[in-house]
């Protein structure tokens, strides 16, 4: 997660291209951890690395879908 915390610097097209690769990412670290932990014998730091990551990924991706969706006024 290389991504600088600025989004306001990105055009539109840049941030719908970095939502699907974390997006993307946000699924694969889901499913390391399920895997790990259908193992049985898995690292709990390790399993409790990957949680933190996948939930800076998943505050990520809401930062970035707030920033695409505009804001309607009703």
């Amino acid at each position: 997660m290389n991504a600088p915390t600025d989004l306001s610097m990105k055009t539109d097209e840049v941030l719908r291209v970095e939502l699907e690769v974390f997006r993307r990412q946000h699924r694969d670290l889901d499913e390391a951890i399920e895997a790990l932990q259908a193992k049985g014998t898995s690292d709990q730091l390790t399993i409790k690395r990957l949680k933190k990551q996948k939930l800076k990924l998943k505050d990520l991706i809401r930062l970035i879908e707030d920033r695409l969706t505009p804001d309607i006024i009703a």
